[in-house]
């Protein structure tokens, strides 16, 4: 039996992890939603009665909210505390997800905006979460922190495929990534694990809405991405990506095998696809 928190379970990669979690009835299962009522109506509707399932309230922009969830937490957990963490809530813009940095140039207001909503959300709000949650962790059995975060962060992947878009999403994970990095210099010695995993390119409804000029951008991207990997076929469907994610966070991340602060794929390489 393990106690996972999950940030972000209203739909996607969260709701998804949830979902095949949950199927084991000795997992407790707690998800952190902005919006709690909606997140259990789609729980009861596509997961049915799972006792082992709670859904709390918790925004990374609030810090009253993330106290108050960690405080139910503890209620429910008790002594057992927290296995593994996962954090996987973001903010995901649109401005600039199919457009080189070019395109904020004269979007002063538009870049300010949305910089400032990334940093708070992915990164501030996450220091908020592990710094809350983390004596539930270190009560726990496994002590296992997951930031999911993105290939788009990696130095070596933007300047080997030349990536232009998505600059102000890639930069606030890679800031994130620093801070996972932070927290295990200083928790690293009380043996949990903090470690930054990609889940690779998921399929999760981002490009549904798509206009056509942000469509030729998308097109480019895709293009990189096929000379990346040879054997690219477009999005992983969540339901495969996320069993490939768990594996390797249970079987391979560990401070013992050297995962402790790293900024890894769901493959445990630096191979992103």
């Amino acid at each position: 039996m393990s106690v996972y928190v999950i940030t972000g379970v209203s739909k996607g990669i969260g709701f998804e992890l949830v979902k095949q979690i949950s199927e084991d009835q000795k997992n407790i299962v707690i998800g952190l939603v902005r919006d709690k009522a909606a997140t259990d109506k789609k729980v009861a509707a596509e997961l049915g009665n799972r006792a082992n399932v709670h859904i709390l309230h918790g925004d990374l922009t609030s810090h009253a909210s993330l106290t108050e969830a960690a405080a139910a937490t503890n209620k429910i957990v008790g002594d057992r505390g927290v296995d593994y963490l996962i954090a996987n809530a973001a903010s995901l813009p649109h401005l600039d997800a199919y457009d080189p940095i070019s395109y904020l140039g004269d979007k002063v207001e538009e870049l300010e905006k949305v910089s400032a909503e990334l940093f708070h959300t992915n990164v501030i709000g996450n220091i908020h979460l592990f710094n809350l949650f983390l004596p539930l962790v270190l009560k726990g059995k496994v002590k296992k922190v997951i930031a999911l975060t993105s290939g788009h962060a990696d130095l070596d992947f933007i300047n080997d495929l030349e990536v232009e878009n998505s600059a102000l999403y890639a930069a606030s994970k890679a800031a994130m990534n620093v801070i996972v990095a932070k927290f295990n210099a200083q928790y690293k010695k009380d043996r949990v694990l903090f470690v930054s995993v990609s889940p690779g390119l998921v399929e999760v409804g981002h490009f549904a809405n798509v206009t056509p000029e942000q469509m030729q951008g998308l097109m480019g991207f895709m293009g990189k991405l096929a000379a990346y990997a040879p054997d690219f076929k477009g999005p992983t469907p969540v339901d495969e990506a996320i069993k490939t994610l768990r594996s390797t966070i249970k079987e391979k991340l560990s401070i013992e095998n050297g995962y402790g602060g790293a900024f890894t794929s769901h493959l445990g390489t630096k191979k992103w696809l």
